[in-house]
């Protein structure tokens, strides 16, 4: 006890000497409250309404240059999770001469409306939440004001309410009360719940603390916050009771029975006097070619002034480092929040290992050799992939990633349903079958979308087509997966003989040849019917308990024959047609049946007949829709690749014919869009198209050059609500095509751009965004299936730099939760997959 009180002493008094150094919060230009050292976003960005709690929003705390605390809002749970209910935000407001902010938030469900205001006082913001109205009866005790700080900035440091002190704990450990389900508490557990299992009850996490004044993190100056409230309780909670991707919450109830100013928070986030961010040096984690460009690109603190020059260092073989090149760095300008300068360090040609250094600071050490992209695929095509098979046992070593997932297969999701993953059952089935009836042999290929398991039709149709087109054009034998799907098993690192992209191309075709056949064309996607079952973490076997469904059980009861149970667990096929997705399914098909020619040919011809039926059809549906219906995220330019890929499958001139046809006036309004599929063409072609196309590629040249000065990286950087790597790695593959055709029109260089953004030469850190073989230091977690474990899987693409309105990217490395920034795809790592295959023939 006295070891308490003499720490708290200590405390105590180092608290007041941080908090002098503070200075006064501005309303700036960009709408925020600005500090040297601190933003506070006030709903800058908004829930979105899909995915509702992405903890992406409301007020935000960009603490000391990472964004620390979100969520600041009128909640309706002291713990919110990913499904709760979310606020709309009207009527945002900023007063520049009373340096206010303000903003309505309602809940459309319950006509309940609060104003939140915010203003600079003292050393950080007073924020007021407004009432016109009482709250609603059936909200008391459940409507509060939360604002949500990032654990992994937090864990292990000490926080004190009201001079009582205590630690942020590393594992999540508390407790908890159940209460009764209200119809009202149904709606935050969200959508439908697995049986009976969350209807009774739900668990409520206790505080961990109660008072008046919150001290968070006081032994560590550029995380300390004091939060104090001098008409209302502060509460302390740990979210991640609920779920692994829970924040540390403090709240505050709003009064029941009162209006006008209910509820005044002061928030005051330290800020380290002449606080400057450290330069970040971007490289490429992987290395460099002797002969490429080396250019690396700095982002620096608008406040720091750049130095004159930077230089590399090499290390011998006596670990001996040794200076060997100086070079002058040259300014490229400011791009949203950072200044960038540029260190060209190209002239140094000489295998080995080296370092940058900035001033006093020192990058990792990173390889210039001859072989550095050498592996760059491997992992990916060796764990990643296999790993993300569906309806199979994957096992590596002594680790069984999952067992086989869905035996029970696949029911018809009932019509005019909404889905918690923003799907949706239109007013009929568009199948045979009725709401509810099990569809037979639907469980067999395909892979897991993501992070999640179910099966993205639109995706899984381009990972299908990039298989194909990675056979095709690089013919890779490489073989590191034992694949058998009779037995329904792999095993990696095992070989079977077998070339592995033709025996994954094997598996996805076998999932969409499937749907084309039973259902009649291509479903939406194939997934969870229970919210309980889609945001599980672990082994995909165990979502369900592999039995049909069967009505006339009881709950959790077998059937005596043990071929199905009571348990309403199923997956469910959401199967609305869409003529766009035919199509594309017919482009994809088409290509596969190619590929699988002469290793699996009854797979082959099954795939060309539903690819010519599913043109037809949906060419003949499409006709018939309103000219101004919308293209939908996968509908541009399906015919045009339908028609291609039958051409070159078939040669009946027919497809030839539509595919130009339909292509020239494509381009003419967007060369972006279609022109990867322009280029496959060309060997297909005559010379003429060739040249034809020859303008359509130097229009793209000029978009090349205007992404060099759009941002210092010169590529094409994504600043919505998903990060960009897919789109980088996408222009990466144009890219190189455009310079095997026309070399004289786009150079390799550019393609050198791309792996360099991949592999550390990007905003906000200098990790690899890829878990590569050959990179230095490639991030350290993902968001994967195994994301709870802070790990990753091999071989992984993370999308990359999320950015935050109006000028903020990151990146967290410590926390994977946030899928926008963290999660890899099936879509993103075949995309990774057939760019790193291009760029490696274009270098070599």
């Amino acid at each position: 006890m006295r070891a308490i009180t003499f720490l708290s002493f200590i405390l105590l008094v180092l608290v007041p000497s941080s908090y002098a150094s503070a200075q006064v919060l501005t309303l700036n230009n960009l709408e925020y409250f600005e500090t040297q050292g601190a933003n506070v976003l006030v709903y800058s960005n908004l829930f979105t309404g899909g995915f509702n709690d992405e903890k992406n929003a409301g007020i935000e705390l960009i603490h000391h240059g990472v964004r620390t605390a979100q969520g600041g809002a009128v909640r309706l749970s002291s713990t919110p999770e990913q499904w709760d209910l979310v606020p709309d935000i009207f009527n945002r407001t900023t007063d520049s001469v009373n340096q206010t902010i303000e903003a309505t938030l309602r809940y459309e469900d319950y006509a309940f409306e609060s104003r939140v205001v915010v203003t600079p006082k003292g050393k950080g913001v007073e924020i007021s939440v407004y009432l016109d109205e009482a709250i609603p009866a059936e909200l008391e005790g459940d409507a509060g004001f939360n604002l949500e700080f990032l654990p992994s900035q937090y864990w292990n440091k000490v926080y004190m309410m009201d001079g009582r002190l205590n630690r942020f704990p590393r594992y999540v450990v508390g407790n908890t009360v159940t209460r009764p389900n209200s119809e009202k508490l149904k709606q935050f557990l969200g959508y439908v719940t697995a049986d009976d299992r969350a209807t009774g009850s739900f668990i409520e996490p206790l505080p961990l603390e109660t008072g008046r004044s919150l001290l968070l993190a006081p032994d560590d100056p550029e995380r300390l916050v004091k939060i104090t409230s001098e008409d209302t309780d502060l509460m302390l909670f740990d979210g991640r009771i609920l779920a692994q991707n829970g924040w540390y919450v403090v709240r505050s109830l709003l009064p029941a029975g009162k209006t006008g100013k209910v509820l005044t928070w002061v928030v005051e986030p330290n800020v380290i006097e002449g606080w400057e961010r450290e330069p970040n040096i971007g490289i490429s984690q992987v290395g460099y070619l002797p002969g490429q460009e080396k250019i690396s690109v700095i982002e620096l603190d608008k406040n720091s002034i750049p130095l004159l020059t930077a230089s590399l260092h090499k290390i011998g073989n006596d670990g001996v480092a040794t200076e060997v090149f100086t070079g002058t760095i040259k300014p490229w300008g400011d791009y949203f929040k950072y200044n960038y300068v540029k260190f060209d360090f190209s002239k140094v040609t000489e295998t080995g290992v080296y370092f940058i250094q900035y001033g006093d600071l020192k990058t990792n050490n990173f390889i210039i050799g001859e072989n550095v992209y050498d592996e760059i695929t491997d992992a990916t095509s060796d764990v990643w992939i296999p790993i993300h098979m569906n309806h199979m046992t994957v096992n590596e070593g002594y680790r069984m990633w999952h067992g086989e997932p869905f035996k029970e297969g696949y029911l018809q999701a009932p019509p005019s349903t909404d889905h918690f993953d923003m799907h949706a059952q239109g007013p009929t089935t568009d199948t045979k079958f009725k709401a509810m009836e099990h569809i037979p042999g639907l469980n067999v290929g395909g892979f897991f979308d993501a992070g999640d398991f179910d099966i993205e039709t639109g995706s899984n149709l381009g990972v299908v087509q990039n298989f194909a087109r990675i056979w095709e054009y690089f013919q890779p034998t490489r073989d590191q997966t034992f694949v058998d799907e009779e037995q329904r098993y792999v095993d990696l690192h095992r070989p079977d003989g077998i070339p592995d992209v033709l025996q994954y191309l094997e598996h996805g075709t076998m999932n969409l040849v499937a749907q084309a056949e039973i259902l009649g064309h291509m479903a939406l996607t194939l997934t969870n019917s229970v919210l309980d079952n889609y945001h599980h973490l672990g082994d995909a076997a165990s979502i369900t308990d592999g039995l049909p469904y069967n009505p006339e059980l009881g709950p959790y009861e077998v059937a005596a024959d043990g071929r199905s149970s009571g348990v309403k667990d199923d997956m469910w096929a959401f199967t609305s047609r869409s003529p766009r997705r035919d199509l594309r399914a017919a482009t994809t098909l088409a290509a596969a049946s190619r590929a699988l020619k002469g290793y699996n040919d009854e797979l082959a011809a099954r795939a060309l007949k539903q690819s010519k039926r599913l043109l037809e059809e949906g060419t003949e549906l499409l006709a018939s829709e309103p000219k101004n219906a919308p293209a939908g995220r996968w509908g541009v330019g399906a015919d045009i690749g339908s028609n291609l890929q039958l051409y070159i499958t078939t040669r009946e001139q027919q497809y030839a014919d539509k595919f130009q046809e339909l292509l020239w006036p494509v381009l003419d309004q967007n060369v972006n869009s279609l022109l990867l599929t322009a280029l496959d063409a060309i060997p297909e072609m005559d010379a003429s198209y060739r040249e034809k196309l020859r303008p359509y590629v130097m229009k793209y040249k000029e978009y090349i050059n205007e992404l060099e000065n759009d941002n210092p990286y010169g590529v094409p950087i994504g600043l919505r609500n998903w990060a960009g790597s897919d789109q980088v790695v996408n222009f990466g593959t144009t890219v190189c095509f455009a310079n095997k055709y026309f070399p004289d029109i786009v150079g390799k260089e550019h393609a050198f751009k791309v792996t360099n953004w991949l592999f550390g030469c990007h905003p906000y850190h200098n990790y690899s965004l890829v878990a590569t073989l050959g990179a230095t230091r490639p991030k350290e977690v993902f968001y994967g299936n195994n994301r709870a474990d802070f790990s990753f899987i091999p071989g992984n693409m993370a999308p990359g730099l999320l950015f935050r309105q109006p000028d903020h990217f990151e990146n967290y490395d410590d926390w994977p939760f946030l899928w926008g920034q963290n999660e890899g795809t099936i879509g993103g790592n075949t995309s990774y997959l057939i760019f790193g295959s291009v760029f490696k023939a274009t270098v070599k």
